[in-house]
């Protein structure tokens, strides 16, 4: 079961040559989830040759240009297609009257249902597999975290006490294996807990952008198998960090390392750092958290299962 992340663009503020505005998709069995859309992102898309067309649902994190600026442009290319499924998009209030003033003003023509759903923290959307959670930050206007949460899965199946067991080989094992009791040759009752492990984790994502530092953030991303994060200003900055509600590289791996998360992936960098400085802030995170990533627009972290 694949779960892959790809970082669409890592900048804050304005767009560079090379660092486009602040994005990351989420690549599940298929299944595709974008975070914030800033200038640059259809870019992105194409030279990774990602299927845009599957994307399912938009997660937008605060109205601030730089987090919204590349919709409009997504929404028509989108029209571009025989798209039949509904695109769902989750952020602010505000965020509606945004798409809408936009479809209106620049007179853009859609031909497939857009959702939008304004998010209050909690669980915004739940299937079998998964469940995906938003969560309060502190920023210049409201602004919202989000992760993607899997479910636990069944244990492994052992094929050797089921055949102890008694239970003959064929669809009685997907029974138990799907949580179902079964009869043997014997006609005794056999439960999937004969037979099956103990549970296995399933794998969390998170993303956070545009917040000041608040010991809570550890919380909400807390066993994240990777954690994107921004990490607008170096160590020297705090201040003004603190006077725009914005996180240094340091207190994003504070974060980090009090959540406990596997990886974590700095993003959202401010433009006053060209690329040669931008080891700074990295050197910055690692003193705090060894596994951080200095992320770069179009890289991409693959999220094993946990076996």
């Amino acid at each position: 079961m694949s779960f892959e992340v790809f970082s669409l663009g890592t900048s804050g503020m304005m767009p560079l040559p090379g660092r486009f505005l602040t994005s990351a998709l989420v690549r599940r069995e298929g299944e595709l989830f974008l975070f914030d859309c800033g200038e640059g992102t259809q870019v992105s898309l194409k030279m990774l040759n990602l299927r845009w067309k599957q994307i399912s649902s938009i997660f937008i994190s605060h109205m601030h240009a730089d987090h919204v600026t590349g919709l409009p442009g997504l929404l028509m290319l989108s029209s571009q297609v025989d798209r039949t499924e509904p695109l769902t998009i989750y952020g602010p209030a505000r965020l509606a009257d945004y798409i809408e003033s936009s479809r209106k003003i620049l007179d853009m023509y859609i031909n497939y249902e857009i959702r939008c759903i304004p998010v209050e923290p909690g669980v915004i959307a739940e299937c079998d597999e998964y469940h995906i959670n938003c969560f309060p930050l502190k920023h210049t206007k409201q602004c919202f975290g989000y992760s993607i949460v899997e479910k636990e899965r069944p244990g492994a199946f052992s094929v050797e006490r089921a055949l102890e067991l008694r239970v003959p080989k064929g669809p009685l094992w997907g029974k138990l294996q799907r949580g179902e009791d079964v009869m043997n040759s014997d006609g005794v009752v056999i439960h999937p807990s004969d037979v099956l492990g103990e549970k296995r984790s399933g794998r969390k994502f998170s993303f956070v952008t545009d917040t000041m530092y608040f010991p809570e953030i550890a919380d909400y991303v807390y066993g994240s198998d990777i954690f994107f994060c921004e990490a607008m200003f170096s160590d020297d900055l705090e201040a003004d960090a603190r006077e725009k509600k914005h996180m240094t590289a340091r207190q994003a791996a504070m974060c980090a390392r009090d959540g406990e998360v596997g990886m974590l992936c700095l993003q959202h960098y401010s433009p006053r750092y060209s690329d040669r400085e931008l080891k700074i802030l990295g050197e910055e995170a690692k003193a705090i958290f060894p596994s951080t990533v200095l992320t770069r627009d179009r890289m991409s972290f693959d999220i094993p299962l946990k076996d």
